[in-house]
């Protein structure tokens, strides 16, 4: 099993939270099923992303960075730039977005989002609006492990109480979406 068929079957079998999770699962496939390049950023219209919604042990802490491109907190991921393990991919940007090593709380897709990516310029060039198809994996951490910011990306990085994420979060079509990840993370003790 190739590792894009291994991530089309993690997609197939994961279980919808809401209307919106069902609605994005069947768009990924169909999209999966149009597209040959949705795992690196050459396809400019979609591709795949991978971010974690990273909790402390209890559950009342999240993890964000402050994004310098989105000027708000937001949680940590990155593109898959070529690599189907979607999983890896969240773990990896974790760990260079913040220094935390962080645990999958399971190996499964925690949430599926299709996310809609204003136009803007990227270390000089200019990236036209596209779609990021992104599979979110929850993670643990210790709250009390150092913590940096990657000053490329971020400009810090914080441990946010779950009562403040969402009056901390500037764009407003996020606030849904933690939202959502706040709710199924607090199902998960």
């Amino acid at each position: 099993m190739t590792e894009l068929t291994r991530l089309r079957a993690q997609i197939e079998a994961f279980a919808p939270y809401n209307e919106q999770e069902e609605a994005d699962r069947r768009q990924m496939l169909a999209d999966m099923d149009c597209f040959s390049d949705l795992l690196t950023r050459e396809n400019a219209t979609a591709h795949f992303t991978a971010s974690c919604w990273i909790v402390n042990p209890d559950r009342t802490k999240v993890l964000m960075a402050y994004h310098n491109l989105y000027q708000s907190w937001a949680w940590l991921g990155g593109h898959a730039d070529g690599e189907a393990d979607l999983l890896s991919v969240a773990l990896r940007e974790a760990n260079e977005e913040s220094g935390v090593l962080a645990a999958p709380v399971s190996p499964d897709i925690f949430s599926l989002e299709i996310l809609h990516v204003a136009p803007h310029v990227k270390r000089g060039k200019f990236v036209c609006a596209h779609l990021h198809l992104n599979a979110t994996y929850l993670l643990e951490a210790d709250d009390k492990s150092p913590i940096r910011c990657k000053p490329d990306e971020n400009s810090a990085v914080r441990w946010l109480s779950v009562q403040d994420v969402l009056s901390s979060v500037s764009e407003p079509a996020m606030r849904p979406v933690y939202q959502k990840l706040m709710e199924k993370a607090a199902r998960q003790t």
